[in-house]
């Protein structure tokens, strides 16, 4: 078995975790840009631990200034095998009430301003987003929430959206129309770029309100909000140091095989790739490109 080294991308909440050894910020350079911010770095329960404030430290990017493609090649580029996505989130259901945390198993992508593939012109690749994310760690963190008494519900639909402003009321509806059950910014093309990049993914969606669609929502004031925001960063401290030592040092691969899917999906002809392209896949497909 490979070691593990679990990634957490979320804010300044998650990654403030007692009993993080080690700890220190890192520098990690990226042919596609700059990453939101250093990575954090260090070990908990034996695991190694790769922290990435996504919006960076002060929350200085917005959902689509954010850099998916330098953030995800840096933590390939230091290792991490499994990622674990942590974000706020609008409910459009109203079992899922705020403070509940939802393990997504799907996504919709409706946004249209952001990077979304290592590769292009020059190198084409089509990787399967048919089960976006891994079960393995989805079980885990289920297991985990439960133990820990946090609300939870495994398996939605997360719409993704651009953003920085909210939905419009009948776009609220439409998604529910659409059997979406959360909604957020951030999670595309994230996980996209991670089953590119051959990293186990799943995302925790923690819902902080309903969506305008709700007809009670412009009776939520502003700090029942923060209050909402702060307990789920709380819980997410929680969940993240219960999950770790059910991943375990010694690491477990994905059942879907998402450690090998660029093994069939490169199209383009190792002697007609664009060498510069192929530079910059170093580390992301690294893996493959060195075997050809």
């Amino acid at each position: 078995m490979s070691e593990t080294i679990l990634g957490v991308i979320g804010g300044s909440g998650v990654y403030e975790i007692d009993g993080l050894q080690g700890a220190e910020w890192r520098k990690v350079d990226s042919p596609w840009g700059t990453p939101s911010d250093e990575l954090l770095m260090g070990r908990l329960d034996d695991v190694q631990m790769v922290f990435l404030p996504r919006h960076g430290r002060g929350h200085v990017h917005s959902p689509s200034s954010i850099n998916y493609r330098a953030n995800i090649d840096a933590l390939k580029r230091v290792g991490v095998t499994d990622i674990i996505s942590v974000s706020a989130c609008g409910s459009f259901r109203e079992e899922l009430t705020p403070g509940t945390f939802v393990l997504v198993d799907q996504f919709i992508d409706r946004t249209d301003q952001r990077e979304k593939s290592f590769f292009g012109p020059g190198f084409v690749a089509h990787v399967s987003m048919a089960h976006p994310v891994c079960p393995r760690l989805v079980d885990a963190l289920a297991e985990a929430a439960g133990e820990i008494g946090i609300p939870y519900h495994k398996g939605g639909t997360y719409l993704a959206m651009e953003g920085p402003q909210f939905s419009s009321l009948a776009e609220s509806n439409l998604y529910r129309a659409w059997g979406c059950d959360v909604i957020g910014m951030t999670n595309m093309p994230e996980a996209k770029l991670a089953r590119e990049a051959e990293i186990c993914y799943a995302t925790v969606a923690m819902v902080t309100d309903y969506d305008c669609w709700h007809p009670d929502h412009d009776n939520v004031e502003v700090q029942d909000i923060i209050r909402v925001l702060a307990d789920n960063a709380d819980s997410a401290r929680r969940l993240i140091k219960s999950v770790v030592p059910k991943l375990g040092p010694e690491r477990t691969p994905s059942p879907l095989g998402i450690e090998r899917v660029l093994d069939t999906a490169m199209i383009t002809a190792p002697d007609a790739r664009d060498p510069d392209l192929v530079a910059k896949l170093d580390a992301v497909a690294g893996r493959v490109l060195k075997s050809q």
